[in-house]
This record gives structure tokens, C-alpha cells and sequence, in this order.
């Protein structure tokens, strides 16, 4: 009786030491803050006095940032950024906060997408104007990276050694460290100035997917459906719910697909799927934001990015 006790309490010991063990391992994985959703112009949007804007004016704890993520590895004690917005210089505070100072205040490099005002222009806070800094890498696209190089002020930043471009090669993947790697890739998107980047982020916890702008899925030469299969949460363009969004503007202009498009595409797949779509880059006129269509897409099934949320 006192061997099979004995025994018994072995086994509880060893199962604790085990599971206590999973969870040291799960807290050190790498891991996603989302430091933003809104599109370009944030939301709140300047010059906005309509109803969808009128209840963040009024309510500023309903404002969201421009769309960002922060890619946290706790074991290398790093971070990095992605897309350097309008928001940068709150959103870097904001993953402080988040974060309770654990990190350097600077992320260790960026990664800029496409030189849409919303995804580069806060690498105007380390010039000499603002912080000043000293050979922030920013990884970038060919054409994004002579866009920074050859325009000022852009330029000066690099000059000066403020910011230091690296250029990504469409297919590339670079690795962070032991446990994170990022692969690159091109989805169309209206180069006008550069070309526009997707990033597949790899780690030792989960996989994600981030596209933030894309024209419309079926103009791309992947399958989003496969892209989405492929990782645990993705992370794509809400930037419109439907074409009725923004009326007496040719949408055509502007094209990107609406999140009712992106629901029907995947309306017969299953739902462990569908629950790995986070819908985010909100345009302002976007009813996730001010309406409560959050609920209905959730109840489809999806989810839309939630600022300041770990994934």
C-alpha cells in the first residue's frame, strides 16, 4: 500500500515538473503585439465630422492607431517593428507600457512594407529633428529602399546613419534568430513609388501572416486560402467592408478587397480556418470600427485584430 502510494505520488510530481516545464517553454516563445488597425489615416481621420469618426472625437478611448505589429522575443530580449506609421512614436510608448520597460525602447529593426504614407513616414522620428538615432535597420523591398535612399527626407536619414537600409529580396527569408525567421514576398498593390510587401513570420510558437494591403486575392499569383491553412493566425486587409464604405469616391482608385468578399471566398472552409483571419487595416468609414460589425464577422466565424492584444 505504502510502495503504491509512493509511486503515485511520483507520477503527480513528475506530470507537475512536465507541465510546469510547458509552460516555461510557451512563455518564452515569440510572440505578436498588435500596436495597431486602422488604415493609413488612423481613426479617428483627419477632416472626418461624420458619424464613423464623430463617435472616436468624442470618445478618445475608441481612437486606433495606424496598423502595426510588434514581434517580441523573450529569450534574445529583442523586438522588432512592423511598418514605421504616422502613430510611431505612441506606438513605440504604447509596447512600452505593454511591456513594462522590459525591452529597449527601440526595436531592434523594422520592417517597411510599401511607401504608402501609413507604413513608412514614422522614420521621420529618428531623424536629428526628433530622436536622432544611430543605425536603425530597416529592412525594405529593392525599389523601397532606393525610394528612402534617393528622396529627401528620407534620404538624409540615411546619410546620416539615423536609419541603415537592408534590402529583402522577394522570397527571401531572414533570420532573426534561433527561433524567429521572416519570409518575404511581393502581393500588387499600387506602385506607384514602390513595390508593396507581404511577410510571413515564422517562430518557435506559432506562424503568422501579414498582409496588410493587397489590390484584390485573385490578382495575386498565391492562393490566400492556402496562405491562410499555412500558419496559426493571419493577420490580412479589412481596409473596406463593403463598396458602400466610402460613397461618392471610385473605389476602383483605391481597390482592395471587402471583407464581405474575403468571407464568402471562404465560406467553405472549415472554421479552424476561418478563425485564423484577423481582418486589419480599418479604414476610417469602415462600420467594424464605429458599428458593431465586428459582431457579424465574428459570428461568421472570423475575427478582426484587436490593438494592444498578444497573439
Amino acid at each position: 500500500m505504502q510502495k503504491s502510494l509512493f509511486t503515485t505520488l511520483i507520477v503527480f510530481l513528475l506530470l507537475g515538473l512536465t507541465l510546469k516545464n510547458s509552460d516555461a517553454q510557451q512563455a518564452d516563445n515569440p510572440y505578436i503585439i498588435v500596436l495597431g488597425i486602422a488604415q493609413d489615416g488612423g481613426y479617428p481621420h483627419l477632416g472626418c465630422q461624420k458619424k464613423c469618426c464623430k463617435i472616436a472625437w468624442e470618445n478618445p478611448e475608441r481612437k486606433r492607431f495606424v496598423v502595426s505589429l510588434a514581434l517580441v522575443d523573450p529569450i534574445a530580449q529583442k523586438w522588432y517593428l512592423f511598418e514605421a506609421t504616422p502613430d510611431m512614436a505612441d506606438q513605440i510608448q504604447y509596447f512600452r507600457e505593454i511591456t513594462n520597460g522590459d525591452y529597449n525602447y527601440l526595436p531592434e529593426a523594422i520592417f517597411v512594407s510599401h511607401a504608402h504614407i501609413g507604413h513608412y513616414t514614422g522614420l521621420m522620428e529618428f531623424g536629428r529633428e526628433a530622436m536622432n538615432s544611430r543605425e536603425i535597420t530597416v529592412y525594405a523591398l529593392p525599389r523601397m529602399k532606393s525610394f528612402l535612399e534617393e528622396n529627401g527626407p528620407w534620404s538624409q536619414l540615411v546619410s546620416l546613419k539615423n536609419i541603415v537600409v537592408e534590402e529583402l529580396s522577394p522570397g527571401e527569408v531572414v533570420t532573426l534568430s534561433e527561433n524567429i525567421s521572416v519570409y518575404t514576398d511581393t502581393v500588387p498593390h499600387r506602385y506607384e513609388f514602390s513595390e508593396t510587401a507581404s511577410y510571413k513570420i515564422s517562430t518557435s510558437g506559432k506562424n503568422y501572416l501579414f498582409i496588410p494591403d493587397i489590390d484584390k486575392w485573385d490578382r495575386w499569383d498565391k492562393e490566400i486560402i492556402s496562405e491562410v491553412k499555412s500558419v496559426d493566425i493571419a493577420f490580412i486587409d479589412g481596409t473596406f467592408y463593403t463598396i458602400d464604405d466610402l460613397p461618392g469616391r471610385d473605389i476602383g482608385e483605391i481597390p482592395h478587397p471587402f471583407i464581405t468578399e474575403t468571407i464568402k471566398l471562404f465560406g467553405n472552409h472549415s472554421p479552424e480556418t476561418k478563425k485564423k483571419v484577423h481582418f486589419i487595416h480599418l479604414n476610417h468609414s469602415n462600420p467594424v470600427l464605429w458599428n458593431s460589425k465586428d459582431d457579424d464577422i465574428r459570428r461568421a466565424g472570423f475575427n478582426v485584430a484587436q490593438q494592444g492584444k498578444k497573439y
